[in-house]
């Protein structure tokens, strides 16, 4: 583990430096009428869950590069998803993805305290076969023309949600690879009616203060048809299953160029936007590290939470879903959870007074205007003030490399062969 001792000394290098950055900062912000202990105490009670595959090395269709000191197990991956967390102090939850994480519920309960961590969103997997599964997912699974495969998959499903009750979770997320690869391959309505009979059936079996996300994506692995292609389609899911039935933004699923921000907005107003997958992309779903080709989107994606806080049951929930193909998978998931609150922060610095106004009087330059100030402002003092605070690093990933555990769980854990592709 990181010793707190370690995190102090790195931290005395550079505290004196930070509180002068920090109160600077201050001053500037109170001039425009803005409390910087207020936006601290948001950013620092602000988390995101870590996905339990994340802490390992991505690939491609093509290809798979393990790093050293991979993780065997999922209690690998908690010491791992600890480390991010006793650096960031963002990080206090887990997602998992079953079966890649099944194990006797006590042991992961004990396993994640003993980092200081607990359970987010549960995720069922029937984009893939098991050993020794009854019914093959390559034709699809709940929207399967086979009723047993269907069944198979929806016993999934509710066996993810027994053992998220376990675990304290309180919702499952539900994304499928179901469509079709060829024209004519399959009947697009009575597939989606298949479909929508089977999540009908996973969600009656959700508890009374659950909630299940679907989650929409345009392409891939089929690349003909998706059942669950966009927003619209989701938003429609969600509709249909009633109110424990929420839609999850993933930000790589979606059609280039589309203006997701505005679909936030859209499933805020109706009252159906579930939570969020953080990455980024250039051409289609690339998993990249959260805010690393567009900061400014997702600085704008956060300006709609931010102005929709406060409304009654509006508690989307927060995870990032990322692939490191060529990074350290600690350092990646370190930096975007950085990167998530740094928009965080920047959109609780918006005048939203001004902004009205300018809305309202159709000055269109001094809208944008009132956003790009906010965005522009450096809040990197407030973030690692928040951090420092908390028991955090000032710099996480300066931090992370001082203490060597790359290197030491690389001793403890042997070496993975590259062999394959696959994305996990």
């Amino acid at each position: 583990m990181i010793p707190a001792s370690l995190i102090d000394t790195q931290n005395a290098k550079t505290a004196r430096a930070l509180q002068t950055d920090y109160d600077s900062l201050g001053e500037r912000l109170s001039r425009r009428g803005v409390d910087i202990s207020a936006i601290k105490t948001k950013v620092a009670n602000y988390g995101i869950a870590i996905p339990s595959w994340g802490v390992g090395s991505g690939g491609t269709r093509f290809a798979r590069f393990p790093g050293p000191g991979e993780p065997r197990h999922i209690f690998d991956k908690l010491q791992d998803c600890g480390v991010i967390q006793s650096l960031t102090r963002a990080t206090p939850t887990v997602s998992l993805h079953i079966p890649w994480d099944k194990a006797p519920p006590a042991d992961l309960l004990g396993a994640a305290g003993e980092q200081g961590l607990e359970f987010d969103t549960m995720n069922s997997n029937t984009f893939q076969d098991q050993p020794g599964q009854a019914h093959s997912y390559k034709f699809g699974s709940l929207s399967h023309k086979d009723k047993s495969t269907r069944q198979q998959a929806i016993d999934h499903n509710i066996e993810c949600i027994e053992i998220g009750k376990a675990l304290g979770s309180k919702a499952l997320t539900v994304w499928i690879g179901d469509g079709s690869n060829f024209p004519g391959q399959t009947d697009f309505t009575k597939q989606f009616e298949r479909y929508l009979d089977a999540m009908r059936a996973i969600t009656t079996a959700l508890p009374d203060d659950w909630r299940i996300f679907s989650e929409h994506k345009m392409y891939e692995p089929a690349f003909y048809s998706t059942v669950v292609q966009d927003w619209g389609t989701n938003y429609l899911i969600a509709q249909e299953l009633g109110p424990k039935a929420f839609c999850l933004v993933d930000l790589g699923h979606h059609a280039p160029n589309v203006n997701i921000e505005m679909i936030v907005a859209r499933l805020i107003q109706f009252g159906k936007l579930g939570g969020f997958h953080f990455n980024d992309s250039k051409y289609g779903d690339d998993d990249l590290d959260t805010g690393s080709i567009d900061p400014y989107r997702l600085f704008l994606v956060f300006n709609e939470l931010v102005a929709a806080e406060g409304k009654p049951g509006f508690t989307p929930s927060h995870m990032l879903d990322q692939s490191h193909n060529v990074t350290d998978p600690i350092e990646s998931l370190i930096v975007s959870a950085m990167a998530v609150r740094r928009a965080y922060a920047s959109a609780l610095l918006v005048d939203r007074t001004a902004l009205a106004g300018f809305q309202d009087d159709n000055d269109a330059l001094m809208a944008t205007t009132t956003l790009q100030t906010a965005f522009r402002t450096d809040v990197e003092p407030i973030l690692a003030m928040a951090r420092m605070e908390a028991g955090g690093a000032i710099d996480p990933i300066a931090t992370y490399r001082a203490s060597g555990y790359r290197a030491q769980i690389a001793k403890i854990r042997p070496a993975v062969s590259g062999a394959g592709g696959g994305i996990v």
